[in-house]
């Protein structure tokens, strides 16, 4: 077991794809971790089939690498903003960050965020200029961009002073001078974690205090708690006293930072014991009878752990810390049992039993999802942070082999004191080829953005900062890609509730509607393009009701994909001509929940995403819409 002196707390904090997990495959193999013929796979933190796939980070992860005599505790946290209360919780377990900055793209919108978080709880810390090796990086302007960043941020002379490493992540090497030092090797990475950032403070004698920064689960066990022992010690089967707090309902429209002990209250106390414990060694939870002051280590015992519950001693009964921040969601979708008439063919069609069961499951880790009773009797209202975190939730039921439907994103509004509408916020950043600058400026103008800054790159790429509702980000993703041919890069960040802007227009075209169900075509999809873009191939099943493209105008568009040409006697002129099928656009999860109008749903399934509409039946869509005109 280590002394407290000799352990050291740090997590890696940086915008998304800037290579936070990258550079922890380094440190493993720095460290030796692994044995030494061992096979190690790539982003190994990153062990989620999800995360794999899409190249982010999505949950936050502990591990612990040994250097000397040292013990260094990392966490991985996530860089996208969908996940960015995931970051502010775990920085309560730290005494420094690891800050990653991209050397060709500088602080992007996540890079702000998170900075900022960790300077108002004053760390001070490690500036890491991570790709210095790839085409037209700028280390010295990235650099000088960080710096600006801090002191924007209000950062104190001691942390604007901050030690600086220069390398590449990828290729295993970071050095402190650009010049002079030797490329290989992340020694320097090691000796600086153990010069610069300070041990953990508490007395290892003192009665026992905890706080639980992140949730866990663990079948057979139950639910377990994860932070940072602030003093003391534990062993199992020993009683500690779990102290529930919660934020008073006035303090949720205070800035963080504004709010003070009077804002918060006790809501339950009760005495537990630890039935469990582990600590983190290498990529390992490691059982231990014993936890101590300055180690990063999960418990599990009481029923009821919730983040920023306190666990001290019997004799602390008096002392309870400040509840830590839950992000309040943003985005809502309605996820329903799928009606349509392909349902239970291609996974299990679940009934809304089981997908409130299913939704239960995911709420005891996931602290950021809120699940709620819908006005509709076959569905459950499920709010997130955002559309990806969201969607991930969707993709990991499908690949559990459910099928279900779900609505499109709506925003989450609020009112304040005053009775005003509020509506969420993004600081939204753009990189965008110049010649695509006027057309993305135009495009946002109408999704009710303001342009907030402005910059020339100098190497053909203008930087664009907007300030834009949350809904009108929805959808634009796609056509963002459209207009700036895949060549646009953008992020973006919640900022905050702030009044209501009015209408954003919606979608301009309407949809391709089948009438008939059966196969479809090549007749009738030959002809169908020439009308717009279409979702199916040849020899695709439909169903009346589904959506199999996209119309070129706006308004829907009843079309049959399913007639075959009548067969004659006669031979016509310029029978045999075809201009030939388009290839289909391949809707993707993510490019569905984007695409689809209020009246439309997307049916997920383990083997196909379809798009629908949300009452099949044609003649009850037309009774449908009278009714709302009439209300209107």
């Amino acid at each position: 077991m280590s002394k407290i002196g000799n352990i050291r707390n740090l997590a890696i904090i940086a915008h998304v794809d800037h290579g936070k997990t990258t550079l922890i495959d380094s440190v493993f193999r720095a460290a030796q971790t692994f044995r030494k013929h061992g096979r190690v796979e790539e982003r190994i933190m990153d062990n989620n089939e999800l995360e794999r796939e899409r190249g982010i980070t999505i949950r936050s992860k502990h591990c612990t690498v040994e250097w000397g005599d040292h013990l260094i505790n990392i966490i991985d946290t996530p860089g996208h903003a969908d996940f960015s209360g995931e970051v502010e919780r775990v920085l309560s377990m730290v005494d420094s960050v690891l800050l990653l900055v991209d050397a060709n793209e500088g602080p992007m919108p996540q890079t702000r965020y998170v900075l900022m978080r960790a300077l108002r709880l004053g760390l001070r810390p490690i500036v890491i200029v991570n790709k210095v090796d790839r085409p037209q990086a700028d280390p010295a302007s990235a650099l000088d961009k960080t710096f600006d960043l801090f002191i924007e941020l209000g950062a104190t002379d001691e942390q604007c002073d901050f030690p600086v490493l220069f390398g590449s992540g990828l290729d295993g090497w970071l050095v402190r001078d650009l010049d002079t030092g030797p490329h290989e090797g992340i020694g320097a990475l090691f000796d600086m974690i153990i010069e610069e950032v300070p041990a953990p403070a508490g007395d290892p004698d003192a009665p026992f205090l905890m706080q639980v920064s992140t949730l866990g689960w663990r079948d057979h066990i139950g639910r377990t708690g994860t932070g940072r022992v602030l003093q003391g010690r534990l062993r199992t089967k020993t009683p500690f006293l779990r102290t529930a707090t919660t934020w008073k309902p006035e303090a949720l429209f205070k800035e963080t930072d504004a709010r003070s002990d009077d804002d918060w209250e006790v809501v339950g106390q009760t005495q537990e014991q630890a039935t469990y414990l582990w600590v983190t060694r290498g990529l390992e939870s490691v059982p231990t009878a014993e936890i101590v002051a300055g180690d990063i280590v999960t418990l599990a015992g009481p029923k009821e752990i919730q983040i920023g519950d306190t666990f001290a001693a019997p004799e602390l009964e008096n002392t309870v810390l400040q509840p830590l921040e839950i992000e309040d969601p943003t985005v809502s979708m309605q996820f329903m049992a799928n009606t349509g008439p392909f349902s239970g063919r291609e996974g299990n069609a679940i009934t809304i039993r089981q997908l409130r069961t299913r939704l239960d499951r995911e709420l005891r880790t996931n602290v950021a999802l809120r699940v709620e009773e819908s006005e509709r009797f076959d569905g459950l209202k499920v709010s997130g942070r955002g559309e990806l975190h969201l969607a991930i939730l969707i993709e990991e039921m499908r690949r559990e082999g459910m099928e279900l439907c779900v609505s499109p994103p709506e925003i989450i509004t609020k009112t304040d004191a005053h009775g005003h509408l509020l509506e969420p916020m993004e600081a939204l950043t753009i990189d965008v080829p110049s010649e695509y600058q006027g057309t993305v400026i135009e495009k946002l103008a109408r999704r009710k953005a303001e342009v907030a800054n402005m910059e020339n790159t100098g190497t053909g790429i203008i930087r664009l900062e907007f300030r834009i509702p949350t809904r009108g980000l929805i959808g634009y993703r796609g056509e963002f890609l459209t207009d700036t041919r895949g060549l646009g890069i953008m992020s973006s960040r919640f900022v905050g509730y702030e009044p209501w802007r009015g209408e954003v227009s919606s979608r301009g075209n309407g949809s391709m509607v089948s009438m008939e169900p059966g196969l479809s075509t090549s007749y009738s999809l030959e002809n169908l393009q020439q009308r717009g873009t279409l979702f199916v191939s040849p020899m695709d099943e439909v169903y009346a009701g589904m959506i199999v493209g996209e119309n070129s105008r706006p308004g829907d568009l009843p079309c049959n994909p399913t007639k075959r040409k009548a067969l004659t006697n006669h031979r016509a002129a310029g029978k045999d001509h075809s201009d030939g099928l388009d290839v289909p656009r391949t809707l993707t999860l993510d490019a569905a929940l984007e695409w689809i109008a209020p009246d439309e749903l997307v049916e997920v399934t383990p083997q196909s995403v379809r798009v629908r509409k949300a009452i099949l039946d044609a003649e009850l869509r037309k009774k449908e819409d009278r009714r709302r005109a009439a209300n209107a």
